[in-house]
């Protein structure tokens, strides 16, 4: 094993270089593009034995992902941001070839407006493609959690594809101190692809599938989809006790940080978790007692955890760096609905902060965990908050004053 300080791309590289891929279908994007760099590199030295096609777009890209990982071979590819949601039709269809492999996806906001910065939105676009999603929090956590996705991904019981998540720039471009894991144990962990009944081969003309099916049909393979991810949560488990007793590292689904008497949980994915870790630690100096809960694998959802993790806690607050349009936090509703009818259920309060890369400050973690013990008092769960201060809207409006003068002027000449 050697420690080296990595960028969280050079970490993702990493991952796909330990695994021993086979082939790297590839399109650049800011700020994922050093991902293919440091892979491109080391093939071109011989350090690796794979093989890199640069694409011309990501929708080609995904297509040959899923394609090459059907004639059984192990494949890597990386994308971020528009790159993903340009790419979304394949996303979907290559989920359900039921074709394993993995896709690092490097978290940026979304247009319209345009920002290079990072938010949750992309990826929150591809919750329900089918595709498994492992969250990061750190470096280090990248390249583990890459050997895991591989693992779960070819599992017999799962096969199909996995996203592993990781925050722009925030993660992207921080260098961390990695330990990396030894060639030799790394391949005996993740072993070899075993296509099973993946056999497609340019020269055997044989039709796998129906290019149109009926509603029953369809439906039943839809299904089948579903339980395969649902099965991925035993399997998980199995393999992060298994990368544990090798590497002495454990990446649960869910990471517990001062969870033991906690009555208040902050509840976040993601690198700005390790803010509120910061946060937890001043709090509980202050004599509050407050844990974290980072979720990591965000699909499959690991409902049953979440309820005995969070039963009877006070208060949750759900902190969002995503927002669907005309309802709020993604991640507040898949907590609202893993906790519904539970017995003994906390109080939960939705926020939602660093869209654009937005920082989230250690004075906002406490006014949120303020007004949710407040809350608890009352019984009253208060409005989704968005994380945003008063000096930032004035300015903002100041800026809106601005333009519309501007845009004035321009009309009147």
């Amino acid at each position: 094993m050697s420690r080296k300080l990595l960028t969280g791309n050079s970490a993702a590289a990493w991952g796909a270089r330990l695994a021993k891929t086979d082939y790297i279908p590839a399109f650049p994007i800011t700020p994922q593009t050093e991902i293919i760099e440091d892979l491109a590199h080391w093939i071109d030295t011989d350090d690796m034995d794979a093989r890199l096609v640069t694409f011309e777009s990501e929708h080609s890209m995904i297509t040959a992902a899923g394609s090459a990982a059907s004639s059984g071979v192990r494949v890597f590819t990386a994308t971020s941001s528009q790159g993903l949601l340009y790419g979304m039709e394949m996303i979907y269809t290559v989920a359900g070839w039921r074709t394993p492999f993995v896709m690092v996806n490097v978290s940026r906001g979304l247009a319209s407006p345009i920002t290079l910065e990072s938010d949750h939105n992309d990826i929150m676009a591809a919750r329900d493609s089918g595709f498994l999603q492992i969250h990061c929090a750190t470096c280090q956590e990248i390249t583990d959690s890459i050997l895991i996705a591989y693992r779960l991904a070819e599992h017999k019981e799962i096969r199909v594809p996995v996203i592993v998540n990781l925050d722009g720039f925030y993660l992207s471009f921080t260098r961390e101190p990695v330990d990396l894991a030894d060639a030799d144990k790394a391949a005996a962990f993740v072993g070899e692809f075993d296509p099973e009944n993946l056999q497609f081969k340019g020269n055997t003309p044989l039709s796998q599938a129906m290019a149109v099916l009926g509603g029953s049909p369809y439906s039943y393979f839809r299904y089948e989809l579903h339980l395969a991810a649902q099965q991925a949560l035993s399997v998980y488990d199995e393999i992060a006790d298994e990368f544990a007793e090798i590497f002495g590292r454990r990446h649960s689904m869910i990471d517990g940080y001062q969870m033991d008497d906690a009555e208040y949980v902050f509840v976040m994915i993601g690198s700005f978790s390790t803010k509120a870790r910061d946060a937890v630690d001043s709090l509980r100096q202050a004599g509050w007692k407050v844990g974290l809960l980072h979720l990591r694998l965000f699909r499959p959802f690991p409902q049953q955890k979440i309820r005995t993790l969070l039963s009877g806690r006070r208060g949750v607050a759900v902190i969002d760096q995503n927002i669907s349009m005309g309802m709020g936090g993604v991640l507040h509703c898949e907590f609202a609905t893993a906790l519904y009818g539970v017995n003994n259920a906390p109080l939960l309060a939705s926020y939602i902060g660093g869209l654009g890369g937005r920082d989230i400050s250690q004075q906002e973690f406490f006014e949120m965990m303020s007004e949710l013990r407040h809350a608890c008092e009352t019984g009253e769960s208060p409005p989704p908050r968005l994380l945003y201060s008063q000096h930032e809207l004035t300015e903002m409006r100041k800026l809106q004053a601005i333009a519309a003068a501007e845009h004035a002027e321009i009309k009147a000449t």
